[in-house]
Parts: C-alpha cells; sequence; structure tokens
C-alpha cells in the first residue's frame, strides 16, 4: 500500500503523550515582562508565608528523599528521553548519581508543592512555569563541574573543547545577538540548495512578492492554491529543500502553486498593519486569477499566517467577495486562551501594553527577540541543549536545514505587532458581529468554502487543543481536523518516508466538544501530505493543459524564485 494510503487501525489509542512544554499561540509575540514574572514569584512567596505548614511538609519530604540519596537508596532517575542525563556516569558515578537525584527530588518536591497551594489555575500555571524554567537553568547538566561527559570531553582533547567553547560563545555574542546558536549555517544559501523549485516573481510590491511555480506535469487544475505564509518567518520553509518541499507536492499532484514572499521590514514600515497585509492578499489574488483565467483560488496559511488568512476570508465574506473556495489552516489558534498553557498563562494586560510600547518605540518587534522569546518557551530544548554542546563540549551546531530556516529571522512592523496583540484583548473570531478589524466587522461564520485544519500532537507553540476551537468558528459545512503526531514546524514539513509519522481524523465533522472528537478519531499511518493534496485536487476544479510560460502580457516574470525578498 502506498505512503497516504488510509492504513487505519480498528480502535486506536491516541499517543497523545508528549503535550506540550508550554506556548501559547501569541506568547511568543508578547514576550515575558519581568513584572509578570516577579508577580509569579510573589504568589509563591504569599502562600509560603500564609501557609508555612504545606511548606514544611514538602521540605520534609525532600529531606527524607535527600537521606535516600545519601544513604544509596533512592530510585529517583531520569526520563530515559531526557538527554541532559544519558552519559553512563549520572548512572554509575556515585557523585554524579547523587548530583542528578538530588536535582531531580527538588524538581518533584517543587511541582508537588505548587500542586498543593491555594492557587487559582491561572496562578498555579503562572508558577509552574516560573518554576520550572529557573530549575531547568539549575540543572547540574549545564555547568562545566557538574557534567561528566564535558569533563571527558577536556581531558580527551587536551582542553581544546574548552577553547573551542569560549570561541563559540564569543561568536554568538559578537555576531549572532547574544543567542546561543541552533545551528551551523555555513553549507545552505537560500537559491542553491534550499527554495530550489522552479518558478519566478510575478508580481512585486514595496510589502510581498508573488511566486508562481512552473508546472511539471502535462496537466494542471483549473483552481490555483495561494499559500499565505507567516510574517514572522520567511516563506520558503514552503519549498524548503527537494524532498521536504510543500510546493514540490503541490506541483507533482497537477496543483498550480502561488506562494507570497513577505518583505523583510524595517523601522521605516512600521506603521503597515494586519489590514494593510490583509489587502495586499487580496490584491495579489486578482493578479493570480488574471494570470490563470480563474474566478476561484484555493488559499492555505500557518501560524501567523493563518490569524492573516482568516481575517481575509472574514473580508471577502464581509464584501460580497466569492472567490476564495477552500481554506487550509495550519498550526493557527484564532481563539487564544490563558489557559491553553502555562506561558500563556503569563500573558497579561500589563505585559501586552509592554510589548506593544517595546515595538512602537523601534518601529519594528526584531527578529533576534522574536527567536529568545521562541528559544524561552523550550529551554531545555532550544537554550541548554546548545549551551552543553556548543559551549561545554566545543562542538558545533548542527547542520540542518529546518534549524536554517527557523534561524533566518525576520522583523515585525510595529502596527502589525500590535494587531496580532490586540486579539488576546478582542477575541475578535470568538466574537463574529462585534470587533472591527482590517477595515471591516470580523465574521468567520460568512465563509462557507470546505476547511481543512491541521494540527500537530507536541506543538509548543499553538497547541492543538487550542488550534481545535477553530472548528467552530466557520460557516464551513466541511470542515476536515487533521492532528499529526509532531510538533509545531514538523506537522507542517510532514512529507512522505517518515515510517513513525502517523496522524488522526474522523472524517466527520468535528464536534464542539474536543474530547468527542478523540472518541471518533482513528489512526492513520504516514504522512497527511498526499492525504492533503488528494484534498485540494478534489476542490481544484477540471485539469487543463499546464501553462507553458509564467505570468502573462500584464504581469512578466521577473526574478526566478525564491525572489529578492527571501534574502532581505
Amino acid at each position: 500500500m502506498r505512503e497516504g494510503d488510509l492504513r487505519v487501525s480498528k480502535k486506536p489509542k491516541l499517543e497523545l503523550t508528549g503535550e506540550p512544554e508550554g506556548g501559547a499561540a501569541l506568547s511568543p509575540l508578547v514576550g515575558l515582562a519581568r513584572e509578570d514574572l516577579i508577580g509569579a514569584v510573589g504568589a509563591l512567596l504569599r502562600e509560603t508565608a500564609m501557609k508555612p505548614d504545606k511548606t514544611l511538609k514538602h521540605m520534609q519530604s525532600l529531606g527524607e528523599e535527600t537521606v535516600k540519596i545519601m544513604t544509596g537508596k533512592s530510585e529517583l532517575a531520569p526520563a530515559a528521553r531526557d538527554k541532559r542525563f544519558a552519559d553512563p556516569a549520572w548512572t554509575y558515578n556515585p557523585f554524579y548519581r547523587a548530583g542528578v537525584q538530588y536535582y531531580l527530588a527538588v524538581q518533584k518536591t517543587t511541582q508537588e508543592w505548587i500542586d498543593d497551594l491555594e492557587f487559582d489555575e491561572l496562578e498555579r500555571n503562572r508558577a509552574r512555569f516560573v518554576s520550572a524554567m529557573i530549575l531547568d537553568a539549575l540543572s547540574p547538566a549545564n555547568t562545566l563541574a557538574g557534567n561528566p561527559s564535558a569533563i571527558k570531553r577536556a581531558i580527551d582533547s587536551g582542553g581544546l573543547s574548552l577553547v573551542k567553547g569560549l570561541k563559540n560563545a564569543y561568536e554568538d555574542i559578537a555576531h549572532n545577538d547574544g543567542i546561543v546558536s541552533q545551528v551551523d549555517k555555513r553549507p545552505f544559501k537560500v537559491g542553491e540548495n534550499l527554495a530550489v523549485s522552479k518558478g519566478s516573481v510575478v508580481w512585486r510590491t514595496e510589502m510581498m512578492e508573488l511566486i508562481q511555480y512552473a508546472p511539471t506535469t502535462d496537466k494542471v487544475h483549473a483552481i490555483p492554491q495561494l499559500t499565505v505564509p507567516p510574517q514572522i518567518n520567511k516563506a520558503y520553509i514552503n519549498d524548503l529543500s527537494p524532498g521536504k518541499s510543500v510546493i514540490e507536492l503541490q506541483l507533482a499532484a497537477g496543483i498550480q502553486p502561488f506562494l507570497i514572499s513577505w518583505r523583510n521590514p524595517g523601522p521605516e514600515h512600521g506603521g503597515w498593519g494586519l489590514g494593510d497585509y490583509v489587502d495586499a492578499v487580496i490584491e495579489a489574488i486578482g493578479v493570480i486569477c488574471a494570470i490563470t483565467g480563474s474566478d476561484k483560488v484555493n488559499l492555505s496559511g500557518g501560524c501567523s499566517g493563518g490569524i492573516t488568512l482568516a481575517t481575509i476570508l472574514s473580508k471577502m465574506a464581509a464584501t460580497g467577495d466569492d472567490r476564495a473556495n477552500a481554506a487550509t489552516l495550519m498550526v493557527c489558534v484564532l481563539q487564544p486562551e490563558a489557559t491553553d498553557s502555562e506561558v500563556g498563562a503569563l500573558v497579561s494586560k500589563h505585559g501586552i501594553e509592554l510589548a506593544r510600547q517595546r515595538s512602537a518605540k523601534k518601529g519594528i518587534l526584531d527578529g533576534a527577540s522574536l527567536s529568545r522569546a521562541f528559544a524561552w518557551l523550550r529551554p531545555n530544548d532550544l537554550v541548554w541543549n546548545y549551551v552543553i554542546n556548543n559551549y561545554l563540549h566545543g562542538e558545533d551546531p548542527p547542520a540542518f536545514d529546518i534549524l536554517y530556516w527557523n534561524n533566518d529571522a525576520t522583523n515585525l512592523p510595529a502596527q502589525l505587532h500590535s494587531d496580532y496583540l490586540d486579539f488576546y484583548e478582542t477575541q475578535p473570531f470568538a466574537n463574529p458581529g462585534k470587533v472591527e478589524l482590517a477595515g471591516h466587522t470580523v465574521d468567520l461564520t460568512k465563509f462557507t468554502g470546505d476547511l481543512f485544519i491541521l494540527a500537530g500532537v507536541t506543538d509548543h507553540i499553538t497547541p492543538w487543543k487550542a488550534c481545535y476551537r477553530s472548528t467552530q468558528l466557520f460557516g464551513s459545512k466541511n470542515i476536515e481536523f487533521i492532528l499529526s503526531q509532531s510538533g509545531h514546524i514538523q506537522a507542517i514539513l510532514n512529507p512522505p518516508g517518515n515510517p513513525k509519522a502517523k496522524y488522526f481524523r474522523s472524517g466527520k465533522k468535528p464536534p464542539a466538544n474536543v474530547e468527542k472528537w478523540l472518541e471518533q478519531a482513528e489512526e492513520v499511518a504516514g504522512s497527511w501530505w498526499p492525504f492533503w493534496a488528494e484534498w485540494v485536487k478534489a476542490r481544484g476544479g477540471a485539469l487543463k493543459d499546464a501553462p507553458k510560460a509564467l505570468g502573462s502580457k500584464a504581469y512578466p516574470p521577473l526574478d526566478p524564485a525564491p525572489g529578492s525578498y527571501a534574502h532581505g
């Protein structure tokens, strides 16, 4: 049976382990306000002072576990998947075993203590996040003296690993905005071994380039497909490299792909808001229709691009523009709530206003700040892991195309940043007909086209249950919700060939209660890409001869793909 065919277990067991460690849909755009962090610590201190008996109870428990550790009777051990403690010394060396056991005991006691305090759920999530961030930083593996593999590396290399680690640290401070490097960028070049599908820019404005890709089949579906990428990253994630390209997938399926590539804005573009981006896409739809001769366009958007796309669908429906045919939303939260995650609990009105003021002062929310915010959502994986590898071990970070793209940071205009922050307070999509946005009154119930919604089980940025809420916001009768067994980026970049890949679907219109969807969902082996390609093809209209040239007389080809904005 081919990849993508439905291989469904009779009574599937959803493996929803590895739930997100934290991260709400827009929280990286807010950042973590110092006052909110201090407030979370203050709440812990307040409860400690008011309920000393509970604190003493857990301190006693820690003391008892410490005695077990000192006498070699403790059974605490790091999780098998915790890479920080993979070195055998953590298991067999009495000194290191005791060190990691004491660290785990403090972690366990702290979690139990917070669970025992009389917090509401919001305060508890804040306390969990702040305590976890502090304890992650205090891990013995993050220090030279406390990391046996780093000491071995230093001895084996005659100290050269420490010299290389200092050099790596200096390079990050001097040339990487003080952010620990996650990727070796040297092997990659956009347009040469990344973003190599043949195509051309067929329309350019100050804000965006519209790329049309050259067909690879004799016949193509009449209705073209336009991808609206996030403004937070570069658009070439959709054409990353051969075998990892959504554009390549569409071309092979006879779909006519178009892709928007946003300009990386500077402070002079600080006035660009969501309304400007929405109008730019609607104008691009007119260009696509003129080039292809189609009066309909299928659309897709992921992450913040999905927020832009949802606003587009609402505005087009409000103005009677019926050119939007079917739509795909990937790893996108349209109705963020503080309880979505522990990080979401730290989003406050005060923090939102501070974030708005910071970007307004600069004219942009700079890419380095965004990178830091995303990294600290998962510090063990995205910060301390690389501190150990790059600085303590003196190794170069991996050369990995996805990480290269992820670190190719872009800025956000201050006004767009402010518009996104408004979503926390105004909830425009959850309040149809009540909120003015992008020059119209938002109402997604007026969009009735077919809808495909994708989420990732282990997504730490857009938690999948928050993504699921979008199924209830539209007027669409035909809605397909797909849950991929992967994280935020891997949920989208999910090519066939991974033997561990799987996704879940029910084949029915998603009910309001996500737990009911879980009960009826079935496990499907393989990547969701082939299934989605067939879904788009079924809504792509009749087959016709593929165009022999790109663009048209009115919109002639300009630069070859991936265009000039991909390099900015």
